[in-house]
């Protein structure tokens, strides 16, 4: 009998990335192969609600699934991840082809659970419950060994409830992970070859935090875990996401400067540069804070970049509220940004909110904003060319420079850097980490020549 296939979609933040990737070596781990979404036997969704546009995609995408179910009534078709968690067993009603649910807590059990409905075709199984703790799974199976890039999840949920966000209400409150699982699951991946670790939480800067004021496992803060993995022999970088700015602390900028694994590059998001509306928002920090911490994280590390995320069109912003989000850009000088239209999320305090803004005057505010970030990434780019830098190396490129073949990846600052290389090296080079010396910077990504290194 040939092996049940699956196939999984991801919509959504790099932590629902993080969880496919665990789902799809499990699922490998338990003698099953992937698949197309044409030939698979279990179609599975990870999906993202944190705004209006990736939830209707989920239900665009579950209508297109109809046809394949009709084919193939045996199909089976699995709902994870904050839509999920939200939405709950109504898919069962809407979608008859949906036979698993299961929230963010709720995916140590998904393998098992998979193989249980394979057996039984008349079961319908639903895994939305908040866990008390962090929910652990077998940290062996986080990524493939062959992998040189890691993402390491440190905890789950959120405490903030910022007045736009539904992340509290689709992950739970804060709970975060013990100390101990963290830093065994990262040494086991640097034993295995692993060159670079993401940190993921919703706000890792509050790891520790949530465990301490319940009374449970007492966690050192997150400068401390930040300091113990940094010190790990053989990692050669390190990276963090997500912050949140009323919570980054002075020993953790302090450790941009202390550990040079420690990649320079930190995504900060802002929001907003109106303190009005950062008010509105619940952010709990001003602009002169956030510009404050910029000012002490380039003491710290001169050189580092700053990404952010920024919303516009929160109800009541003002044209002049709009005009301090573009002043505070330009003094920040962004590498980049993630730029969105406000949209309300349901059980959200801001979905109650009096002063919506029309959908052309939140197009247009966002259209705006957008040509001023083109203008700050593009000069970020300019300042990189005859910089050297260290690139991991991802894959080959799909462009080529001077009729040779090319690499691709990630410098430490995160921006994508390719360069050509001989015919025989680009598989050769992926995973490894190479020096390169920039000579041009596109729109959105850098070109360069790799270097001797040393």
């Amino acid at each position: 009998m040939s092996a049940k296939q699956f196939h999984i979609t991801t919509f959504g933040c790099q932590m629902n990335v993080h969880d496919s990737r665990w789902l799809g070596t499990s699922l490998e781990a338990l003698g099953w192969a992937q698949g197309t979404e044409t030939d698979a036997d279990v179609l599975i969704l990870n999906t993202c609600s944190v705004r209006e546009k990736p939830e209707q995609k989920v239900y665009s995408h579950l209508g297109r699934l109809r046809d394949l179910w009709l084919r193939n009534p045996e199909l089976l078709v699995a709902v994870g991840g904050c839509v999920a968690q939200q939405v709950g067993e109504a898919f069962f009603a809407r979608f008859p082809y949906v036979r698993l649910i299961f929230g963010p807590d709720g995916l140590p059990m998904v393998p098992d659970a998979l193989a249980r409905l394979t057996r039984e075709p008349d079961l319908r199984l639903s895994f939305l419950d908040f866990t008390q703790s962090f929910p652990e799974r077998d940290a062996a199976l986080a990524e493939p060994g062959v992998q040189r890039q890691a993402y390491v999840t440190i905890m789950q949920g959120c405490d903030n409830f910022c007045a736009y966000c539904i992340v509290p209400l689709t992950r739970g409150r804060q709970r975060s992970r013990s100390s101990g699982s963290i830093l065994d699951e990262c040494r086991g991946l640097v034993d295995r070859g692993v060159r670079e670790i993401t940190l993921l939480g919703q706000n890792v800067n509050s790891y520790g935090l949530d465990s301490k004021s319940a009374g449970t496992v007492d966690e050192p803060g997150f400068p401390a875990l930040l300091d113990a993995i940094a010190s790990l022999p053989g990692l050669r970088r390190l990276r963090f996401t997500t912050s949140h700015p009323k919570d980054l602390s002075p020993e953790t900028i302090a450790a941009f400067g202390r550990h040079p694994n420690l990649c320079p590059h930190l995504h900060l998001p802002l929001q907003s540069g109106s303190d009005a509306v950062l008010r509105a928002m619940g952010r709990k920090y001003t602009l002169d804070h956030y510009l404050d911490l910029v000012e002490g994280l380039r003491r710290a590390r001169p050189e580092i970049a700053l990404t952010t995320d920024l919303i516009v069109g929160f109800p009541g912003e003002t044209d002049r509220d709009f005009q301090l989000t573009l002043d505070a850009m330009r003094r920040v000088g962004f590498a980049s940004s993630f730029s969105f239209v406000y949209s309300d999320r349901p059980g959200t305090r801001a979905a109650n909110m009096d002063g919506k803004l029309e959908r052309d005057v939140k197009a247009e505010r966002l259209r705006v904003l957008q040509d001023v970030q083109a203008e700050l990434s593009e000069q970020w780019l300019g300042r990189m060319v005859g910089a050297r830098v260290e690139v991991l190396v991802e894959g080959e490129s799909k462009k080529t420079s001077e009729d040779l073949p090319s690499c691709r990846g990630r410098d430490e600052f995160g921006q994508t850097v390719n360069f050509p290389v001989p015919s025989e090296a680009p598989r050769r080079l992926i995973g490894d980490v190479v020096p390169v010396r920039i000579r041009e910077a596109k729109k959105h990504s850098l070109w360069g020549c790799m270097e001797e290194d040393g």
